[in-house]
């Protein structure tokens, strides 16, 4: 557990990443990522071009997407299907819960995984109307240590382009992204930040973060 004046600067952390993201944080929609105690091992066998392909596709479906005129809901659920595809989400959930993943069951890590994804899902994809008449293009890639990153910039009607990078690794045996980051701003910090308030409210309960997670988005 925290102590209290961990758990004020774990909050004064998240105010001020999320004050930095603020409205471009609809980005995230399929966001979030691996601990950096859990980032990929080095896979040899990915390749900047598969890794840009990855990005290409997630990118083409979120604008198709942002294009379709679809009810919120119905976004919610296109991007709930994009992210389970596209990002290495038993990864990603088990670094948002950090060092209490190693208490949790088996059973509570399957429930807080399927948690967890849906949560992602409604609190970015609820936002998606912002997106629209706007795009993400994929602008590059490179190698970084064991995984490689993909550079992209998004289009806002009425604001300056910024730039978001994915991050993409075959550690899980298929290309998968396990973060993005938003001007300097990684999702999975964020979110791991988001996720421990949580668990403090509930007193380290996994189970009533679980049910917590549920409602929350």
């Amino acid at each position: 557990m925290l102590t209290p004046m961990t758990n004020l600067r774990c909050h004064q952390q998240s105010c001020l990443m999320l004050n930095k993201l603020n409205r471009r944080h609809l980005v995230s929609l399929i966001a979030a990522g691996a601990a950096t105690a859990a980032l990929p091992v080095p896979a040899f066998a990915l390749t900047e071009a598969r890794a840009k392909a990855l990005v290409d596709q997630v990118v083409a479906e979120i604008n198709r997407v942002i294009a379709s005129g679809k009810s919120v809901n119905a976004m919610i659920r296109d991007f709930e299907r994009i992210f389970s595809r596209y990002a290495d989400v038993s990864i990603i959930a088990r670094s948002t819960l950090g060092q209490d993943s190693r208490r949790a069951s088996n059973a509570q890590l399957r429930a807080f995984t399927s948690a967890f994804q849906s949560y992602i899902a409604r609190k970015y994809g609820k936002r998606f109307r912002e997106f629209i008449g706007g795009r993400i293009e994929v602008q590059g890639v490179r190698k970084v240590k064991s995984w490689h990153e993909v550079q992209s910039l998004v289009y806002l009607k009425g604001s300056s382009p910024f730039r978001v990078l994915f991050l993409v690794s075959d550690r899980s045996g298929r290309d998968l992204f396990f973060d993005m980051v938003i001007e300097g701003v990684s999702l999975r910090l964020t979110e791991r930040t988001e996720i421990g308030a949580i668990l403090d409210r509930n007193k380290g309960n996994i189970d009533g973060l679980i049910a917590d997670l549920k409602k929350a988005g």
